[in-house]
């Protein structure tokens, strides 16, 4: 395979979500920037909505208010009621979360657990962070080879998310148990999707309720967050049940899956490019970061782990990209598609791990910026770093052309990642 392959741009209109879509869906995204940069197509859900592929209409679009994240602005038809959301998170009661609000109830809900994200908080879960990373590692180092989603991408930001929400140890697997289900989509039983949600959605009340009956007078330091929440809705700032059990649901699955993708893609992009991962395991070695950092932030603008931002609705006439947009019209944000548009990025289709003008879009823009960004910058730095020290001859196992990627609309991760590498003792693992 060569280094930096090079996208074609098809001739003619390309077929969207198709499983050879899925596989690669840059050169179709390619040909929409050029031809269709606002375009109105056919989900598979049966929804039409609008897609956004160029940076600039992107960014405008993410920090535009007369697009609502509210799902009651969409005019949709009888057969697409219910289909632009998580599914069966309606029936949890579960929708008043930060994906479907907007200002002022965004505001006033950013506010109370953006001091869980602060870099000196995420600073603080550094080490429990890097403990995982090895614990999972341990875990498979001595076989010689692994599924790195199932094995390390998945379970590491489950049980880093459990942490800080303050799920107690003994029900995390439980958690993993759930978040699986959600993360497979179509490859799970019918309607398990929504029966996982229905499950965390009982199990959250019940854990808010037993925080609540033991919470102490005054917080201790670095507090867990679910007790948080409690404590600002004792406190005046009315915050309900369905809230708090909403937020915390929306921490977990926005928390987990984007770092599932963001792990497992860009350990697929570096053993494919192995000139960027020599670059960067000798940076490593060396015991500098720059390039670590710099790096981690490519691979989200080169192939990040949210294809589409979540769902938007005109809640009035407008015009994008040339196109009118109707009030009620579902509006959604390819971010693959404008994080490789060549208006803004020299040599979109390369990936360079030191590219220092990289604003790309892979954690939104505007007031729905991801709330968790520090927290997945660690964890990603932390997953990548540990697995090019500890497991140096880390390759795949597998033809790339044979990977399957999920089928989800918004998120965009690999089913399995099969590597090989030479077996490496060591001690018994602890328990996570």
């Amino acid at each position: 395979m060569t280094d930096q392959p090079q996208p074609s741009t098809p001739a003619t209109a390309p077929d969207l979500f198709t499983w050879e879509f899925a596989s690669d869906p840059y050169p179709a995204y390619a040909w929409l920037r050029e031809h269709s940069p606002v375009h109105k197509t056919r989900l598979p859900s049966g929804v039409e909505a609008w897609l956004v592929t160029r940076y600039a209409d992107a960014k405008q679009t993410l920090a535009d208010s007369r697009l609502s994240k509210n799902p009651a602005h969409h005019d949709e038809p009888a057969h697409a009621k219910g289909k632009t959301g998580i599914p069966g998170e309606r029936k949890a009661e579960l929708m008043t979360h930060l994906l479907n609000i907007d200002p002022p109830d965004h505001t006033r809900l950013r506010r109370l657990v953006s001091k869980a994200f602060t870099p000196r908080r995420v600073a603080e879960f550094a080490p429990r962070v890097q403990e995982l990373t090895d614990t999972l590692i341990d875990g498979f180092a001595r076989k010689g080879s692994a599924d790195l989603i199932h094995e390390f991408a998945f379970p590491l930001p489950i049980y880093a998310i459990c942490d800080l929400l303050g799920v107690p140890r003994e029900d995390q697997d439980d958690f993993r148990d759930w978040a699986g289900m959600m993360i497979r989509h179509q490859g799970g039983p019918r309607g398990g999707v929504a029966r996982s949600v229905k499950k965390m959605r009982g199990y959250l009340a019940d854990l808010i309720h037993r925080k609540r009956e033991a919470l102490p007078a005054e917080p201790a330091p670095g507090e867990d967050l679910i007790s948080g929440l409690i404590r600002a809705s004792d406190h005046g700032e009315h915050l309900t049940e369905n809230e708090a059990a909403a937020m915390a649901f929306i921490l977990l699955f926005a928390g987990f899956e984007t770092t599932v993708n963001l792990i497992g893609n860009g350990t697929y992009a570096l053993l494919t490019h192995p000139g960027q991962r020599t670059r960067l395991q000798a940076s490593l070695a060396a015991g500098e970061t720059g390039l670590l950092e710099t790096g981690v932030e490519e691979l989200l603008r080169y192939d990040g782990p949210v294809e589409l931002a979540t769902w938007r609705f005109a809640t009035q006439p407008l015009t994008l990209g040339g196109q009118h947009i109707e009030a009620g019209d579902p509006v959604l944000v390819v971010l693959a598609a404008a994080d490789r548009d060549p208006e803004r990025f020299a040599d979109p289709d390369v990936l360079d791990l030191s590219r220092r003008d990289n604003q790309h879009l892979g954690y939104g823009h505007g007031i729905h910026y991801c709330l968790g960004a520090p927290l997945a910058r660690l964890e990603g730095q932390t997953a990548l770093a540990t697995l090019l020290t500890r497991l140096p001859d880390l390759r795949l196992a597998a033809d790339p052309a044979e990977l399957r990627w999920r089928g989800g609309l918004i998120m965009r991760g690999l089913r399995t990642l099969p590597v090989e590498f030479a077996p490496a003792g060591h001690d018994e693992t602890s328990d996570l």
